[in-house]
């Protein structure tokens, strides 16, 4: 069952390259009638509101620009959409294996990332993977195998979670310091 990838219009912004955000595709005005059909049912958990929180991230800085005075939920939006868009950001010539993009996205939407400073988050991604391939390539392989079952979806996030905490207590923001990231499962 091959699904065309083709359908859709993908809307790319000077300012968003420009601003190091790369593909610099603009998700509030991008469609596809595809859309999660194409996913993966993990995929698709665990990034099903990602587009729209995208695009509500991108509202609420534009429209933080004028005022100072904001409530906490919305600094933990800003926070949380901007630590998103960098580990969204992709080299070129990069590809990366879906069960990679599972496990930083559900970093990210699962507030794994949070308590970092963005400029870190280049080096925590890189850092992620190497601990999974070295220490824990069964929570890699387990992804690959068991993504597009739906009925997996619970144990697979369990898997992560386990993971990502383990990394947390590792992961030093700056040498010599353990990081004060707070894992929310």
């Amino acid at each position: 069952n091959v699904i065309s990838i083709t359908d859709g219009q993908i809307f790319l912004e000077t300012d968003l390259f420009y601003s190091g955000v790369r593909p610099a595709v603009n998700v509030g005005i991008s469609v596809s009638r595809v859309g999660g059909a194409a996913q993966v049912a993990l995929m698709k958990s665990i990034a099903g509101t990602l587009r729209l929180s995208l695009a509500q991230y991108r509202e609420l800085a534009a429209f933080a620009q004028f005022g100072s005075d904001l409530d906490k939920a919305t600094q933990d939006q800003l926070s949380r959409g901007a630590r998103m868009v960098e580990i969204l950001k992709q080299g070129q010539y990069q590809p990366l294996p879906v069960e990679k993009q599972i496990v930083i996205l559900y970093a990210g939407t699962q507030g794994f990332v949070d308590g970092y400073p963005i400029d870190v988050l280049d080096r925590y991604e890189k850092e992620l993977y190497a601990f999974l391939e070295g220490r824990r390539p069964e929570v890699l392989s387990t992804i690959r195998e068991k993504c597009t079952d739906k009925k997996a979806v619970k144990e697979l996030n369990e898997l992560m979670a386990g993971a990502l905490k383990e990394f947390a207590k590792e992961f030093a923001v700056d040498a010599g310091k353990a990081a004060g990231a707070v894992a929310a499962a």
